[in-house]
């Protein structure tokens, strides 16, 4: 009887962090995987062509070799948390007319900004946000990006139900939303965008804790008008113990995607 043996998922808690330097980490961390599954099919390429006209034989030959010849691909699954000093950051398909603030005022107010290359518009990253970027090969996952983004909703949406929240989604917005179908009361605690290349991900959600909100006033939050942003300190009137809240998120990661955070 086979027993079900979870992936594992390397965490690490970066803390606070520069914007760019995250980044950087992400790309290495996407780049390597992509070059293992690069070598993988090469590998895979010739195995077929050595067994090219046996049929069977060859068939039979390329599953061995899979399993038994350490084949199969070896990239690595990652859980990074970081809390940004100020940023403001531009989806790959955003409008920069989203940002309300002068280049000079943004300056003046220590906030910085990137054109990214992650799906969604324009959101704020700031302390005591959890940021959180999972770099995961959905190959082993599905192969299916709605299905991804749905389950990193639920991530959130569940932590939120530990703390009495009821965390929605809203038909067409990516992210968490409370009151998502009530006019005119619509807020949005964790706006998510990402990028995938050959089936690995990386960027990911924003979810607001205790963060500082006066800074969504500058920007058109996700580009989308006149809805409002709240945090789980607006939402509960107490500041939370972010430690606390990055173990729920954690403990429903794994549960929700079925991992096991090393």
């Amino acid at each position: 009887m086979k027993t079900n043996i979870k992936q594992g998922v390397f965490f690490r808690d970066l803390g606070q962090i520069e914007y760019r330097n995250a980044w950087d980490l992400q790309e290495k961390l996407l780049q390597e995987n992509v070059s293992v599954k690069m070598e993988l099919r090469k590998r895979m390429a010739a195995l077929e062509n050595q067994g090219a006209g046996n049929g069977q034989l060859a068939i039979d030959n390329i599953q061995y070799a899979i399993e038994n010849e350490g084949i199969e691909p070896s990239t690595n699954h990652y859980l990074l948390f970081v809390e940004h000093p100020p940023v403001y950051t531009l989806g790959k398909s955003g409008a920069i007319e989203n940002v309300l603030i002068s280049e000079e005022e943004r300056a003046a107010k220590g906030i910085s900004f990137y054109n990214t290359n992650r799906g969604g518009d324009i959101t704020f990253h700031g302390r005591e946000q959890l940021v959180g970027y999972p770099i995961l090969d959905l190959e082993k996952f599905y192969t299916d990006i709605g299905k991804y983004l749905r389950n990193l909703e639920e991530v959130i949406i569940a932590t939120m139900a530990d703390y009495g929240l009821k965390g929605e989604r809203s038909p067409g917005e990516t992210g968490v939303w409370l009151d998502a179908a009530i006019q005119g009361k619509e807020r949005k605690i964790c706006a998510m965008g990402i990028r995938c290349s050959r089936w690995i991900t990386m960027h990911g959600f924003a979810f607001n804790v205790n963060t500082d909100l006066t800074y969504f006033d500058h920007i058109i939050p996700c580009g989308i008008q006149n809805k409002q942003v709240t945090s789980m300190e607006k939402e509960l009137g107490r500041k939370l113990e972010m430690k606390e809240v990055k173990e729920r998120v954690k403990f429903h990661f794994e549960k929700v995607f079925d991992v096991e955070l090393i």
